[in-house]
């Protein structure tokens, strides 16, 4: 099971926003430039991130604007805006053999470990702000 491209696509959508809306207004097709994908996604990424309070964005053609400071704004933040996953990262299959010693056992064994990673995943996501990011980006222009 993959993490829907959402994510990504609302991570460099706000580093778009925060890196380049100094210079340019940032439109839905301005910012689909720069992903390279069909304006209609910028829009429903922009409707999650504002949804979350992240951004605001003016009708018509007047761009999206921060509304956050980059130093409060998480990884988390952004994976959680855009609904990337819904509920546990891991589907289980339901119905496992309650007649099979392994069947009848694997949720004692697996059911936490895999919670566990799911929360791995989160806290990193907590630990990384947009800020970290634009300094790593500063360095590669």
């Amino acid at each position: 099971m993959k993490i829907t491209s959402r994510f990504t696509v609302a991570v460099h959508t706000l580093l778009a926003i925060y890196v380049l809306g100094k210079e340019y207004k940032m439109t839905s097709d301005f910012i689909a430039s720069s992903v390279n994908v069909n304006p209609v996604v910028i829009r429903r990424t922009l409707s999650s991130l504002k949804a979350a309070g992240i951004i605001d964005v003016k009708a018509g053609s007047g761009g999206a604007m921060p509304v956050k400071d980059t130093d409060d704004i998480t990884l988390y933040d952004i994976y959680t805006a855009v609904d990337c996953v819904e509920g546990n990262l891991f589907n289980f299959h339901e119905n496992p053999n309650p007649e099979c010693p392994v069947g009848k056992n694997i949720h004692a064994v697996l059911d936490s470990r895999l919670a566990d990673a799911q929360t791995a995943l989160e806290n990193e996501l907590k630990s990384v702000t947009l800020t970290d990011l634009m300094k790593q980006l500063n360095i590669l222009m």
